[in-house]
This record gives structure tokens, C-alpha cells and sequence, in this order.
């Protein structure tokens, strides 16, 4: 079976062109296939099957073998093989997924594509659209984890994220991420930010539902910039950098929270032949 290996950022994926719907999505394979020592190696596993309504459907399996219903980074790497292997040759596509359908514009480098913007949507804010065991909104909320105070705001991308801008030591920033991830408010676990804000600059390491530690994370940089727009510390309506471990990535927070637009690379690494 054919793959090939892609990464947004240093968020990596392998990628099958799962037309038929024939790729493996078992989970025990899923983990075998993105460990890093026996089998490809990659945070995730990228699907490209087709669409009724769209160009095409990401679904996507993180490497614990759990599925994702949105992935920031790994959808720039699905326009960008979608254009160069002409399955959708359009420099504006549209690629459905669990958390929504997905209006993507690529810009072209010598006939490939070298980034993506995304319109990722309204952010959802209501405690039980995130899901969080909660009512209303929760904005710079507090929740007990192993006996501390962290304050917080949830977002959803299409996915789960709870925005930290507290000021933590990096030994706290490890020992939180895991614990924040798995805290029973959050019924499905939710994707952990750790912000430090530099300006209108946001660091961001990101702990992320299904993968653990990453080097970027798409939808996270989406909700941490909806996050300090909802707290002031950076203003709406303009073009934010979020800097991850892997890189930086350009999001744009409309004012009235109406959509989120996320600008970053995409980039094909190797194809490989594998046996299953």
C-alpha cells in the first residue's frame, strides 16, 4: 500500500489516499504504523476519502489510535497533496471533516503548494459545544488540578481546547498537560495550550488530545488566539503569530467571532510502500 509522509510545522502525518475506503483504521494497526521506532513514525494518520459535498473528506486517527474530528495542520497537508497529485487541482478547495466542512485556499512555489490558509469556522464557546461539564461559557475559569488553581478558557475548534495564559514553570507546564488533558471535566479530554504572550506574539506548547506532546497544533493555535481575543490581550479582528515549538502559524480572529482563519506551511517529506 502506498503512503506518503507529510508535516505541518513538525506536526507529522502519514497520508493514504483512501478513495475506496480500504486504508487500515483499526487502532491497534494505527498505533503500530505511528510508532516511531517499528513502524513510519507520525503523530497521526491522515485519510483522503471522497465527498458528496466537498472536494474531499479528511478523517483523521491520532496515534494512539483514537479518531480526531478536526486537525488544523494535517488539513493544509491534505489540500496540498489534494492539489499536487491533481485529485482536486483548484487553488480553492473544499475538504469536509468531523468538525465541519472546511474552505481552503492554497498559495502556490514553483507549481506546489507551499501553504494554506483555512476558514476554520466559528469558534464555539458554550460549555456543552466544547464539551465541558459546565453551563454557559468558560472564560479564565478556574479548575482544581492535583490541588492547583488553574485558570483557563475553553474552546472548540471543531475540537476540544482549554487555553491556559497562567504563569507556570516549564517542570508545571509537563506535569499539568497530561493531567489538564484527562480531567474529568472534560468528557472526551480536551487538547491542552500553555500561552506565553510576547505581544501581539503568542509561544504557545501545546499537549494534544490523542498525541501527547507535539510540535504544533492547528486548531490549538486557532483557539488560543479566539481565547486572548476573549481576554484582551490580543485584539480581534487582526492577523495574530502563534509560535509553536515547530514554527509559526498566522491566525486571524474576526471580530464578531463569526470565523478564524489559519495561514501556515504544509510539506511533503517522502512516499513509501508499505506492507500491511
Amino acid at each position: 500500500m502506498i503512503f506518503w509522509k507529510y508535516h505541518g510545522l513538525g506536526n507529522d502525518f502519514i497520508l493514504f489516499e483512501d478513495l475506496e475506503m480500504q486504508a487500515p483504521t483499526d487502532p491497534e494497526v494505527v498505533r503500530r504504523l505511528c510508532d516511531r521506532r517499528t513502524g513510519i513514525g507520525g503523530d497521526g494518520i491522515l485519510y483522503i476519502r471522497p465527498d458528496e459535498e466537498g472536494d474531499a473528506f479528511m478523517k483523521v486517527m491520532n496515534s494512539d489510535g483514537s479518531e480526531a474530528e478536526m486537525c488544523g495542520n494535517g488539513i493544509r497537508c491534505v489540500a496540498k497533496h489534494l492539489y499536487d497529485f491533481a485529485i482536486a487541482p483548484m487553488e480553492r478547495m473544499r475538504i469536509n471533516t468531523l468538525g465541519g466542512m472546511k474552505e481552503v485556499t492554497v498559495t502556490l512555489s514553483d507549481g506546489e503548494v507551499a501553504e494554506a490558509s483555512v476558514e476554520m469556522g466559528a469558534p464555539r464557546l458554550e460549555c456543552r459545544d466544547v464539551p465541558m461539564d459546565c453551563e454557559g461559557r468558560f472564560v479564565d475559569g478556574a479548575i482544581d488540578v492535583n490541588g492547583m488553581r488553574i485558570m483557563g478558557t475553553a474552546v472548540s475548534m471543531g475540537n476540544p481546547h482549554f487555553v491556559i495564559f497562567q504563569e507556570l514553570t516549564d517542570a508545571e507546564v509537563q506535569e499539568l498537560g497530561p493531567l489538564v488533558h484527562a480531567h474529568p471535566i472534560f468528557p472526551k479530554r480536551t487538547n491542552v495550550e500553555f500561552v506565553r504572550p510576547r505581544g501581539e506574539r503568542l509561544d504557545v506548547t501545546v499537549y494534544e488530545r490523542g498525541a501527547g506532546w507535539t510540535q504544533a497544533c492547528g486548531t490549538g493555535a486557532c483557539a488560543t488566539a479566539v481565547a486572548a481575543g476573549l481576554q484582551g490581550i490580543v485584539p480581534l479582528g487582526r492577523n495574530v503569530t502563534v509560535r509553536l515549538p515547530g514554527g509559526d502559524l498566522t491566525i486571524n480572529v474576526k471580530k464578531d467571532l463569526s470565523m478564524v482563519r489559519m495561514t501556515g506551511p504544509a510539506v511533503r517529506v517522502f512516499q513509501g510502500e508499505m506492507e500491511l
